[in-house]
């Protein structure tokens, strides 16, 4: 008996098999898997929303790349082509500024979810520190996306970031020569921020996004048990497929209808074009970079990035941190709900109050 025929003598669903040798059980059983009952809740199961925006973001900007030219000399043209020229590009360049907002909004909500729920304690730490990590990546992938249009308040916005950068202590003065590729903004800055765009943040999103998901396969959901909330122990579970999964595809499919609506409603635009020769009197970053600015404001250049540094790492490490307090110093955990009202109002304050500036 021929190899050939050994691989098919099971038959078609024996052949198939051998081509993809694949533990077909183990897909079952992670399609099994059961869910707790509060993830029925959208607001519970907020990971899945950022997921899916960022599928809208990689194939919205694999469509723009084929059109965008990463030079001073023609990114801002390649830009006003696409969005006055070619057919539907409006629409993809709307979907890609919309959904890069939305991902923004959903990771950070997500994030407080999993901290005022306490899903961040033991074992999960180490988990919180990655989801910290993949909101810095979001946020920086706005930033270099928003300074790829190289008109005069993403220049400028640009050049105060690297500003900032400068003022980091240590490191700053390299950080800052290599975000700009030489000792100020100029040419080589754009092509640092297109590479950083498509090229390395995207790598480090997908590395970070799966030892995320890896994580959360290896130590289970938090299940939340609500004062007053009664389930029955049949329904104390559900599958993933096809309930959860199901449900989410929902989701996806009302963000798709949400973000067509803001595209058509709010179409992305175009200010003037880049002027390294003359300072626009306002200028002001994109609205998640709104706390930081006014910080900036109110403080100084040195000042507000140290602080900025400060309250990331606490943020950062506070699982840590918390544990040790309550070992050492018996601090409940109604502390850590306090103080995160506290900074969630802090960082609200200084979004509005910005927003709202002349």
């Amino acid at each position: 008996m021929s190899a050939g025929n050994q691989a098919s003598g099971g038959g078609m669903p024996g052949y198939l098999k051998s081509l993809f040798p694949m533990d077909w059980e183990l897909v079952r059983h992670a399609g099994a898997e059961p869910v707790p009952y509060h993830l029925k809740k959208w607001w519970f199961c907020l990971g899945g929303t950022p997921l899916y925006l960022l599928v809208v973001q990689v194939l919205t900007g694999i469509a723009l790349t084929f059109y965008y030219v990463p030079s001073p000399q023609e990114a801002y043209a390649s830009v006003a082509a696409i969005t006055n020229d070619l057919r539907f590009g409006w629409y993809i360049r709307s979907l890609h500024k919309w959904s890069g907002n939305l991902m923004i909004v959903a990771v950070f909500l997500h994030l407080l979810r999993v901290y005022f729920t306490g899903a961040y304690r033991h074992p999960r730490q180490l988990n919180w520190c990655i989801g910290l990590a993949l909101l810095g990546t979001t946020l920086t992938f706005g930033f270099t996306g928003y300074s790829l249009i190289y008109e005069q308040l993403s220049f400028w916005g640009a050049t105060v970031a690297t500003n900032l950068a400068e003022a980091v202590p240590l490191v700053g003065g390299q950080l800052a020569y290599f975000l700009r590729g030489g000792p100020v903004v100029g040419e080589n800055t754009l092509t640092r921020f297109f590479i950083l765009h498509i090229g390395m943040l995207p790598t480090v999103m997908f590395a970070l996004l799966g030892l995320h998901i890896l994580l959360i396969r290896m130590h289970g959901v938090t299940e939340l048990q609500f004062e007053g909330e009664k389930v029955s122990k049949e329904e104390r579970f559900f599958r993933f497929w096809p309930e959860h999964a199901t449900t989410e595809l929902l989701i996806g499919v009302l963000l798709m209808y949400l973000l067509t609506i803001l595209a058509l409603v709010f179409p992305a635009g175009l200010g003037e074009p880049a002027d390294p020769t003359q300072t626009p009197p306002h200028i002001k970053p994109e609205w998640y970079f709104y706390f930081s600015f006014r910080l900036l404001k109110l403080t100084s250049l040195h000042l507000s990035v140290a602080l900025t540094m400060v309250g990331g790492a606490v943020v950062f490490c506070w699982p840590f941190i918390e544990e040790w307090l309550q070992r050492k110093y018996r601090v409940p955990e109604s502390f850590s709900v306090v103080l995160g009202v506290v900074g969630f109002l802090g960082f609200l304050i200084l979004t509005v109050w910005e927003s709202i500036a002349p």
